[in-house]
């Protein structure tokens, strides 16, 4: 009965510390982000995936440390994870036009762009933004042809 009664109390110290070290994992991680020290970050943003994979938040922070390091195709990787997670994660639908838009890729921006204009929240006026790119990038390649 001890031995059981010990076995419980070790099992529920290590669940205990598993999950205060998730948590403290991520918010190292955005601080090192905050902070501009984006390969500290990134490497704490990874191991949080490691004890929590379905953490979208750190797949967004993953894609803009790419961004920044200009690795689109990581970028785009993880900004797909995070929708996956989170299909209206306007911030990942947004970054995820954006490159979509340098690609002149118009059928997936319109795709994206209705999905945004349902989950936007915050970044709402961005719409208008994605909408006058489009047109222009239209406008372009009709004018060279």
């Amino acid at each position: 009965m001890k031995k059981l009664f010990i076995c419980i109390l070790l099992i529920h110290l290590f669940f205990n510390i598993t999950g205060n070290a998730k948590e403290s994992f991520f918010d190292e991680a955005k601080n090192k982000y905050d902070k501009k020290k984006l390969e500290d970050s990134k490497f704490l943003f990874q191991r949080n995936i490691v004890f929590n994979p379905k953490d979208a938040k750190s797949y967004l922070y993953l894609a803009k440390i790419y961004k920044s390091e200009e690795n689109e195709k990581e970028e785009i990787k993880y900004l797909k994870t995070t929708l996956l997670l989170e299909p209206n994660n306007e911030e990942a639908l947004y970054m995820l036009i954006d490159i979509e838009l340098k690609k002149s890729n118009f059928s997936e921006v319109k795709y994206l762009t209705k999905k945004f204009k349902i989950a936007c929240s915050t970044l709402c006026d961005k719409t208008k933004s994605i909408n006058e790119r489009l047109k222009n990038i239209q406008a372009k390649d009709e004018s060279e042809q």
